[in-house]
Parts: C-alpha cells; structure tokens; sequence
C-alpha cells in the first residue's frame, strides 16, 4: 500500500507541473504575432512634389529659378521649361506637357483659347511688364518726324496694347482708346503718318534700331539690355491692367500644390527678387 501510494503521489505532482508549464506557454505570445511598431499618422512626409512650369527666360525664368528655395520650402520641387516665343508655352501646357505657365497677361490668354480653342485658366497675377516705345535715333517723342517707321508686336493683344500707348501719347487716336482688339483699321486720327509694321513680339527688341522706333514687351527689351524704366522714350502707366498671370488648364485653379506655387509667386520673397533683380522693368503686382 506505502509503495501505491508513493506512487500516485509521484504522478499527481508530475501532472500538476505539466499543467503549470503548459499554462504559462499558453500565456506567452508567439513571436510571428508581436505587434508592429505603429507609424505616427502625423508624420509630414519629406517627399518632394514636382511641378513643370513653362516660362519666358527673362523675366519669367529668372524668377522661377530665382524662387527655388522658396519652393522648397512648399514642398515643391520646380522645373522651369524656358521658350522664346508665345506660342509654344500654350500649347504644351494644353498638350499637358507642362502643369503650369508664367509668361502671358489677361488679353492675349483670352485670345489665345478662341483662336486655338485650347482650355486654359488663369490662377493669379504675378507682375506687371510696363510696354514701352524705344528708338535709337530720337530722345524724346516729340522728336519723332513725320512718315516714321514704327514697329509693332503683330499679335492681337500687344498690337492692340501698342497702339492704345501711342493713343494715350496724343500720338495717333483709336475710334475706342480702350479697346484691347484695337487694330490699325481702328486708328482715326494718324497726324504724323507713321507707318506701322507688324512683327513677331520677339523680333520688335531687335529691329527698332533699324527703323525710327519700336514698341517692345518689356521681357525682350529686357533680353537686349534695354530697361523700360530707364531706357525708353514712353513707357505705359503703372496701373497697366496687363499683369503676367500663373496659368493652368481649365480645371486645375483649385489644385492644392498649384495654388502653392501662386503663393510663392506673389509672396514678400517674390517681390523683393522682382524689385532689385529688375530695378523697375518689371513691377510686382500689390
């Protein structure tokens, strides 16, 4: 009897030490099931946004580049795409090759979209480019003589722009002084008989020299070393409705990373580059 005992003993402490063992593995949790560590839902991501941006090299593309930190600090990495025309910037930005463009006012974008019915939209207005008449024979506008050669920008908008500075001048008179369609069938009253000759904008910065005068976008006056401010015989008013506009395509006004971009264009920063980089040429928008 003392051995069955002492043998039934022997069993149920073995048992009981079993069971211990077996609970406590049940309460440790697998490895394969730990908790990953949680990633805080606040983290601002460091991941720069890429925005293309057609531009005019001067002074368009100088203020992008110009801006770049700026950008940064936006979270928002610029590529500037440079053209030396009007044309081109529309159409790759319609074409969705660009996300943006910076170089165009108000009247020529709103022609631009009826004669080529491209779909584009203004977000905002960045400077003013004052249009100013120059000559490298005469001082002053009075000194302009009869039958002069004057040229032009042929697009609708700055050759309308054109002739309203010279009607604003006492120069010529237009049948309305504020059409902004104006062409020279609209021209009333020419007392000097200047001859006007309608060129591509670009070209205007460098064959005034070879006629009496030349009326030219301050961006290509600016390319040739000429400053509007300094440099010119008249100059448009600085209440000039004809302010350089960020651009999208119809659509994207509200795009949160393109009103960024706006943001910077006509932030304190931007004003101050504009200011001294182009001492006058060219004037931010208040």
């Amino acid at each position: 009897m003392k051995r069955k005992n002492l043998l039934a003993l022997v069993l149920l402490i073995g048992s009981l030490i079993l069971t211990a063992c077996g609970n406590n593995a049940a309460n440790e949790k697998p490895a394969e099931e730990a908790k990953p560590a949680e990633t805080t839902e606040n983290t601002e991501s460091t991941e720069l946004v890429k925005v293309k941006i057609g531009t005019n090299p001067t002074p368009h593309g100088e203020v992008i580049d110009g801006l770049k930190d700026e950008f940064l600090k936006e979270g928002i990495e610029v590529e500037n795409v440079e053209f030396t025309d009007y044309i081109q910037p529309n159409l790759a930005l319609e074409d969705k090759d660009l996300d943006l463009n910076y170089y165009q006012h108000q009247p020529y974008l709103e022609a631009f979209n009826e004669e080529h019915g491209t779909h584009l939209a203004p977000l905002g207005p960045v400077h003013v480019e004052p249009l100013a008449l120059f000559s490298a024979k005469y001082k002053s506008i009075e000194e302009i003589p009869d039958g002069a050669e004057i040229v032009i920008p042929n697009d609708t908008s700055n050759g309308a722009r054109a002739l309203i500075l010279l009607s604003k001048a006492g120069l010529i008179s237009l049948k309305d002084p504020s059409d902004i369609n104006a062409t020279e069938k609209d021209i009333v009253d020419n007392p000097k008989n200047f001859k006007f000759t309608a060129i591509e904008a670009v070209e205007c910065a460098k064959a005034y020299a070879d006629v009496d005068a030349g009326i030219i976008n301050a961006n290509y006056a600016i390319e040739e070393n000429l400053n509007p401010a300094k440099d010119s015989i008249l100059i448009e008013d600085a209440d000039s409705p004809y302010a350089n506009l960020l651009v999208s395509r119809e659509g994207d006004e509200n795009n949160e990373v393109y009103q960024k971009v706006l943001k910077v264009l006509q932030s304190e920063a931007a004003k101050k580059f504009i200011e001294e980089k182009f001492e006058g040429a060219v004037v931010p928008v208040k």
